[in-house]
């Protein structure tokens, strides 16, 4: 799908320890803009403490632990995408809470945050990457099929609203070297 909007520079890189107050803004524009793509309301988010902002900063930016990666244009930050460890199974990672600004997508923002997701994957060493999306959002799941991903036949309910159903994705990331 071609962009109406033309294709500004845009950096990727991972959130610094001192960035808590662009995480939460981020965060909360996301759920705003885009309320049934995430597992969380804004309201609910909105209400947290300042200690979640930090706390979730530092989730985010020590090492061994998850990542987030920040999306900037010459101007602003423009989207975020969290690389997440998976609780149960050591092997597999996952994409979430992806988001970009109504301005930047389909200009590549959202491509690039996947790949940075993708390649901290590869890095850290995991088999696999797993995302899940709210069906029916086209746009979204043509953009992770083009990363790689496919729809793996898992459903479930959207936990910010009930009404709608989410399917999980998966890339397969080969772990051996060239």
């Amino acid at each position: 799908m071609a962009s109406s909007h033309p294709r500004r520079p845009v950096i990727i890189r991972r959130l610094r320890t001192d960035e808590a107050i662009l995480f939460k803004t981020l965060r909360l524009r996301a759920l705003a803009d885009s309320p049934d793509a995430f597992a969380h309301t804004y309201d609910e988010i909105r209400a947290r403490p300042d200690s979640y902002w930090a706390e979730m900063t530092r989730s985010v930016t020590e090492p061994d632990r998850h990542a987030m990666f920040v999306a900037e244009d010459e101007t602003a930050p423009v989207g975020m995408a969290f690389g997440l460890l998976d609780r149960e199974d050591p092997g597999r990672a996952h994409l979430g809470g992806m988001w970009v600004e109504p301005d930047g997508r389909g200009g590549g923002v959202g491509r690039a945050l996947a790949d940075a997701v993708v390649a901290w994957a590869r890095e850290r060493g995991f088999g696999e990457v797993v995302l899940w999306v709210t069906e029916g959002n086209k746009r979204a799941i043509d953009l992770y099929e083009r990363v790689g991903f496919a729809v793996t036949g898992r459903r479930d309910r959207l936990p910010s609203n009930d009404r709608l159903d989410v399917i999980e994705m998966r890339l397969a990331l080969s772990t051996r070297t060239p």
